[in-house]
Protein backbone atom coordinates (compact mmCIF):
# COMPACT_ATOMS: atom_id res chain seq x y z
CA UNK A 1 0.00 0.00 0.00
CA UNK A 2 1.46 3.35 -1.00
CA UNK A 3 1.11 6.64 0.86
CA UNK A 4 -1.67 7.97 -1.37
CA UNK A 5 -3.76 4.86 -0.72
CA UNK A 6 -3.15 5.02 3.03
CA UNK A 7 -4.09 8.69 3.21
CA UNK A 8 -7.17 7.94 1.11
CA UNK A 9 -8.33 5.35 3.65
CA UNK A 10 -7.72 7.76 6.53
CA UNK A 11 -9.90 10.36 4.81
CA UNK A 12 -12.58 7.86 3.81
CA UNK A 13 -12.95 6.37 7.28
CA UNK A 14 -12.13 9.59 9.16
CA UNK A 15 -9.78 7.51 11.24
CA UNK A 16 -6.06 6.99 11.76
CA UNK A 17 -6.53 4.18 14.25
CA UNK A 18 -4.30 1.11 14.28
CA UNK A 19 -5.48 -1.85 16.35
CA UNK A 20 -2.71 -3.85 17.98
CA UNK A 21 -3.25 -7.61 17.95
CA UNK A 22 -1.15 -8.64 20.97
CA UNK A 23 -2.79 -11.95 21.81
CA UNK A 24 -2.09 -13.49 25.22
CA UNK A 25 -3.90 -16.79 25.84
CA UNK A 26 -4.03 -15.91 29.54
CA UNK A 27 -6.14 -12.84 28.75
CA UNK A 28 -8.55 -13.93 26.03
CA UNK A 29 -12.08 -15.10 26.94
CA UNK A 30 -12.04 -18.60 28.39
CA UNK A 31 -14.60 -20.02 25.98
CA UNK A 32 -12.19 -19.42 23.06
CA UNK A 33 -9.65 -21.83 24.51
CA UNK A 34 -11.87 -24.67 23.29
CA UNK A 35 -11.35 -23.55 19.68
CA UNK A 36 -8.92 -25.41 17.43
CA UNK A 37 -6.95 -22.17 16.99
CA UNK A 38 -7.84 -19.83 19.88
CA UNK A 39 -5.49 -17.05 18.75
CA UNK A 40 -6.94 -16.85 15.26
CA UNK A 41 -10.50 -17.18 16.58
CA UNK A 42 -9.88 -14.22 18.87
CA UNK A 43 -8.22 -12.14 16.13
CA UNK A 44 -10.94 -12.89 13.58
CA UNK A 45 -13.70 -11.77 15.95
CA UNK A 46 -11.82 -8.60 16.95
CA UNK A 47 -11.02 -7.75 13.32
CA UNK A 48 -14.63 -8.20 12.18
CA UNK A 49 -15.83 -5.93 14.99
CA UNK A 50 -13.22 -3.18 14.62
CA UNK A 51 -12.52 -3.05 10.86
CA UNK A 52 -15.07 -0.28 10.15
CA UNK A 53 -13.28 2.05 12.57
CA UNK A 54 -9.57 1.56 11.89
CA UNK A 55 -7.18 1.75 8.95
CA UNK A 56 -4.45 -0.58 10.21
CA UNK A 57 -3.69 -3.66 12.28
CA UNK A 58 -0.45 -4.40 14.08
CA UNK A 59 0.16 -7.96 15.24
CA UNK A 60 3.14 -8.05 17.60
CA UNK A 61 5.29 -11.04 16.64
CA UNK A 62 6.40 -11.77 20.21
CA UNK A 63 2.83 -12.77 21.08
CA UNK A 64 2.82 -15.34 18.26
CA UNK A 65 6.38 -16.64 18.44
CA UNK A 66 5.80 -17.38 22.14
CA UNK A 67 3.46 -20.23 21.10
CA UNK A 68 5.86 -21.78 18.61
CA UNK A 69 4.60 -23.21 15.33
CA UNK A 70 0.95 -22.91 16.39
CA UNK A 71 1.41 -19.23 17.15
CA UNK A 72 3.10 -18.52 13.83
CA UNK A 73 0.35 -20.41 12.01
CA UNK A 74 -2.15 -18.14 13.75
CA UNK A 75 -0.17 -15.08 12.66
CA UNK A 76 -0.09 -16.34 9.07
CA UNK A 77 -3.84 -17.03 9.09
CA UNK A 78 -4.53 -13.60 10.59
CA UNK A 79 -2.57 -11.80 7.88
CA UNK A 80 -4.18 -13.94 5.16
CA UNK A 81 -7.64 -13.20 6.57
CA UNK A 82 -6.97 -9.46 6.53
CA UNK A 83 -5.63 -9.61 2.98
CA UNK A 84 -8.64 -11.57 1.75
CA UNK A 85 -11.53 -9.92 3.59
CA UNK A 86 -10.17 -6.44 4.41
CA UNK A 87 -7.61 -5.64 1.69
CA UNK A 88 -7.93 -1.91 2.43
CA UNK A 89 -6.33 -2.40 5.84
CA UNK A 90 -2.66 -1.51 6.35
CA UNK A 91 -0.98 -4.51 7.99
CA UNK A 92 2.08 -3.93 10.18
CA UNK A 93 4.23 -6.77 11.47
CA UNK A 94 5.63 -5.47 14.73
CA UNK A 95 8.78 -7.60 14.76
CA UNK A 96 11.56 -5.04 15.41
CA UNK A 97 14.00 -6.83 13.13
CA UNK A 98 17.39 -5.53 12.00
CA UNK A 99 20.73 -7.28 11.54
CA UNK A 100 23.69 -7.42 9.16
CA UNK A 101 22.78 -7.03 5.50
CA UNK A 102 22.36 -10.65 4.42
CA UNK A 103 20.28 -11.44 7.51
CA UNK A 104 18.07 -8.38 7.00
CA UNK A 105 17.53 -9.56 3.41
CA UNK A 106 16.09 -12.80 4.76
CA UNK A 107 13.88 -10.95 7.24
CA UNK A 108 12.62 -8.76 4.38
CA UNK A 109 11.88 -11.82 2.27
CA UNK A 110 10.01 -13.40 5.19
CA UNK A 111 7.70 -10.51 5.96
CA UNK A 112 7.33 -8.80 2.58
CA UNK A 113 7.69 -11.83 0.32
CA UNK A 114 6.24 -14.71 2.33
CA UNK A 115 3.67 -13.01 4.58
CA UNK A 116 3.06 -9.99 2.30
CA UNK A 117 2.54 -7.50 5.13
CA UNK A 118 2.56 -3.81 4.27
CA UNK A 119 5.08 -2.70 6.88
CA UNK A 120 7.66 -4.00 9.31
CA UNK A 121 9.10 -2.39 12.43
CA UNK A 122 12.90 -2.30 12.28
CA UNK A 123 15.56 -1.51 14.90
CA UNK A 124 18.09 0.95 13.39
CA UNK A 125 20.94 0.45 15.88
CA UNK A 126 23.20 -1.39 13.40
CA UNK A 127 22.93 1.40 10.83
CA UNK A 128 22.33 1.81 7.12
CA UNK A 129 23.31 -1.63 5.81
CA UNK A 130 20.95 -3.29 8.30
CA UNK A 131 17.98 -1.18 7.14
CA UNK A 132 18.34 -0.74 3.36
CA UNK A 133 17.66 -4.44 2.51
CA UNK A 134 14.09 -3.85 3.67
CA UNK A 135 13.76 -0.93 1.24
CA UNK A 136 15.09 -2.64 -1.88
CA UNK A 137 12.84 -4.46 -4.32
CA UNK A 138 9.58 -4.29 -2.37
CA UNK A 139 7.31 -1.76 -4.03
CA UNK A 140 4.59 -0.40 -1.76
CA UNK A 141 6.19 -1.79 1.41
CA UNK A 142 7.25 0.29 4.40
CA UNK A 143 9.98 0.23 7.01
CA UNK A 144 8.98 1.64 10.40
CA UNK A 145 12.11 2.61 12.31
CA UNK A 146 12.20 2.80 16.08
CA UNK A 147 12.90 6.44 16.90
CA UNK A 148 11.60 7.56 20.31
CA UNK A 149 9.89 4.97 22.47
CA UNK A 150 7.93 5.50 25.67
CA UNK A 151 9.59 2.93 27.94
CA UNK A 152 11.78 4.21 30.79
CA UNK A 153 14.86 2.57 29.23
CA UNK A 154 14.66 5.03 26.33
CA UNK A 155 16.63 7.45 28.52
CA UNK A 156 19.60 5.07 28.40
CA UNK A 157 20.33 5.79 24.73
CA UNK A 158 17.61 7.53 22.74
CA UNK A 159 17.67 10.80 24.69
CA UNK A 160 21.42 11.09 25.12
CA UNK A 161 23.05 14.10 23.42
CA UNK A 162 26.26 14.42 21.45
CA UNK A 163 28.57 17.39 21.96
CA UNK A 164 26.56 19.44 19.44
CA UNK A 165 23.40 18.86 21.48
CA UNK A 166 21.75 16.48 19.00
CA UNK A 167 19.92 13.64 20.70
CA UNK A 168 20.31 10.10 19.45
CA UNK A 169 16.68 9.76 18.30
CA UNK A 170 17.10 12.95 16.26
CA UNK A 171 20.29 11.60 14.70
CA UNK A 172 18.53 8.33 13.79
CA UNK A 173 15.70 10.18 12.06
CA UNK A 174 17.95 12.64 10.27
CA UNK A 175 20.46 10.06 9.02
CA UNK A 176 17.84 7.51 8.00
CA UNK A 177 16.14 9.96 5.63
CA UNK A 178 19.07 9.41 3.29
CA UNK A 179 18.16 5.69 3.15
CA UNK A 180 14.44 5.99 2.49
CA UNK A 181 11.79 8.65 2.05
CA UNK A 182 8.30 9.68 3.15
CA UNK A 183 6.83 7.12 0.75
CA UNK A 184 8.48 4.06 2.30
CA UNK A 185 9.72 4.94 5.78
CA UNK A 186 7.87 5.75 9.00
CA UNK A 187 9.01 6.18 12.60
CA UNK A 188 7.82 4.79 15.92
CA UNK A 189 7.24 7.57 18.45
CA UNK A 190 5.59 6.81 21.79
CA UNK A 191 2.38 8.70 22.56
CA UNK A 192 3.61 9.55 26.07
CA UNK A 193 6.26 11.86 24.59
CA UNK A 194 3.78 14.76 24.34
CA UNK A 195 5.38 18.02 23.25
CA UNK A 196 8.48 16.20 21.99
CA UNK A 197 6.47 15.53 18.83
CA UNK A 198 7.43 19.12 17.93
CA UNK A 199 11.08 18.05 17.96
CA UNK A 200 10.26 15.03 15.80
CA UNK A 201 8.52 17.26 13.27
CA UNK A 202 11.52 19.59 13.14
CA UNK A 203 13.56 16.68 11.80
CA UNK A 204 10.86 14.77 9.87
CA UNK A 205 8.14 17.28 8.94
CA UNK A 206 6.16 15.00 6.62
CA UNK A 207 6.98 11.42 7.63
CA UNK A 208 4.25 9.15 8.93
CA UNK A 209 4.58 8.29 12.61
CA UNK A 210 3.37 5.06 14.20
CA UNK A 211 2.30 6.08 17.69
CA UNK A 212 1.78 3.40 20.35
CA UNK A 213 0.78 4.22 23.91
CA UNK A 214 -2.67 5.81 23.59
CA UNK A 215 -5.11 4.20 25.99
CA UNK A 216 -3.72 1.71 28.49
CA UNK A 217 -0.30 3.40 28.56
CA UNK A 218 -1.79 6.84 29.20
CA UNK A 219 -0.75 8.76 26.08
CA UNK A 220 -2.95 11.71 25.08
CA UNK A 221 -4.48 11.57 21.60
CA UNK A 222 -5.08 15.33 21.65
CA UNK A 223 -1.45 16.13 22.47
CA UNK A 224 -0.13 13.72 19.85
CA UNK A 225 -2.32 15.36 17.20
CA UNK A 226 -1.58 18.92 18.35
CA UNK A 227 2.16 18.50 17.87
CA UNK A 228 2.43 15.59 15.45
CA UNK A 229 -0.29 15.88 12.81
CA UNK A 230 0.54 16.96 9.25
CA UNK A 231 -1.60 18.20 6.35
CA UNK A 232 -2.38 14.62 5.29
CA UNK A 233 -2.57 13.40 8.90
CA UNK A 234 0.85 11.71 9.06
CA UNK A 235 -0.15 9.59 12.04
CA UNK A 236 -1.14 6.01 12.76
CA UNK A 237 -2.16 5.87 16.41
CA UNK A 238 -2.10 2.38 17.89
CA UNK A 239 -4.22 1.00 20.70
CA UNK A 240 -3.89 -2.62 21.76
CA UNK A 241 -4.97 -3.59 25.28
CA UNK A 242 -7.47 -0.75 25.56
CA UNK A 243 -9.44 -2.27 22.68
CA UNK A 244 -8.84 -6.00 22.48
CA UNK A 245 -9.04 -6.66 26.23
CA UNK A 246 -11.78 -4.16 27.06
CA UNK A 247 -13.92 -7.19 27.96
CA UNK A 248 -12.94 -10.75 28.78
CA UNK A 249 -16.50 -12.02 28.49
CA UNK A 250 -18.32 -13.48 25.52
CA UNK A 251 -19.10 -9.91 24.43
CA UNK A 252 -15.35 -9.20 23.94
CA UNK A 253 -15.66 -8.53 20.20
CA UNK A 254 -18.60 -6.15 20.41
CA UNK A 255 -16.96 -4.24 23.27
CA UNK A 256 -13.73 -4.03 21.25
CA UNK A 257 -15.78 -2.59 18.40
CA UNK A 258 -17.31 -0.01 20.74
CA UNK A 259 -13.90 1.06 22.04
CA UNK A 260 -12.54 1.34 18.50
CA UNK A 261 -15.56 3.39 17.48
CA UNK A 262 -15.02 5.76 20.42
CA UNK A 263 -11.46 6.44 19.28
CA UNK A 264 -12.53 6.76 15.65
CA UNK A 265 -15.12 9.38 16.59
CA UNK A 266 -12.49 11.39 18.49
CA UNK A 267 -10.20 11.13 15.47
CA UNK A 268 -12.97 12.24 13.11
CA UNK A 269 -13.48 15.41 15.16
CA UNK A 270 -9.74 16.12 15.12
CA UNK A 271 -9.52 15.58 11.37
CA UNK A 272 -12.44 17.94 10.77
CA UNK A 273 -10.56 20.70 12.56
Amino acid sequence: MNREQLVGEIRRKKSFLCVGLDVDLNKIPEHLLKEEDPIFAFNKAVIDATAPYCVAYKPNLAFYEAYGVKGMKAFEKTVAYLKEKYPEQFVIADAKRGDIGNTSKMYARTFFGEYDVDALTVAPYMGEDSVTPFLEGYEGKWVILLALTSNKGSFDFQLTEDKEGERLFEKVIRRSQAWGNDENMMYVVGATRGEMFKDIRNVAPKAFLLVPGVGAQGGSLETVCQYGMTEDCGLLVNSSRGIIYASQGEDFASVAGEKAKELQQQMAQILEK
